[in-house]
């Protein structure tokens, strides 16, 4: 049996999903939750295998609901609630550890493959949402990266991106060549990059220094 909780602050919302669920043989409803502290109190006392959980509820906000659950009993897999797979909040709780997410409007057979694959630990992602995802994973990549260089790095970093030689760098930031090609290594081996080609596109890239600049 696939011991599931239902949490959202509507009420029919939750009857009808435990209406719907309840017609499986294969499924059981532990309990319901009309608020983010019941939702967390029910899991530490059920511990189900699956939870259904609006983002939008009082008291303990979904997303903050959801990070406690996951620490809780992290094998339990949670489920996001949503009135339009558009919502921002998705991409969120996707990366706190939510498996996938069901339309509030969504069918039958949406509803309850969507609790069997979490059953399962397989994802049922919205290629919109799977897209913002990595999107979003791209960026703290980049920002992780960007975080290694110091300040002077990025001062160079930002000139490279500029079209400028090692010797205007040099004067620009009164340091020595020799200095701007040590920095200029430096920069390629944290960023894994090939060579300052690459350097000043990637600045450009990461908005480090403004298109008009870099074209005067």
């Amino acid at each position: 049996m696939i011991r599931v909780l239902i949490c959202d602050d509507h009420k029919v919302v939750r009857q009808g999903l435990r209406f719907l669920l309840e017609q499986e043989r294969d499924i059981e409803i532990v309990g319901e939750a009309a608020n983010g502290e019941e939702a967390i109190d029910a899991v530490r006392e059920q511990v189900p295998a699956v939870v259904l959980l609006d983002l939008l509820m009082p008291k303990v906000d979904g997303l903050t609901a959801l990070r406690e659950i996951k620490k809780i009993s992290p094998s339990t897999q949670v489920i996001i609630l949503t009135s339009h797979h558009g919502d921002d909040q998705l991409v969120d709780a996707v990366k706190a550890g939510a498996i996938s997410y069901v339309l509030k409007t969504a069918g039958v057979e949406t509803v309850v493959e969507s609790v069997r694959a979490a059953a399962r630990g397989e994802s049922l992602l919205d290629p919109s949402v799977a897209a913002k995802l990595l999107e979003e994973m791209r960026r703290q990549r980049d920002r992780d990266e960007v975080d290694q260089l110091s300040k002077r790095e990025l001062d160079v970093l930002s000139a490279l991106a500029r079209g400028r030689s090692n010797k205007e760098i040099a004067k620009e930031l009164s340091i020595g060549e020799e200095t701007v090609k040590t920095h200029v290594s430096n920069i390629l081996s944290k960023l894994h990059l090939a060579d300052r080609t690459q350097a000043a596109i990637y600045g450009l890239q990461r908005r480090l220094v403004p298109l008009d600049d870099a074209l005067e």
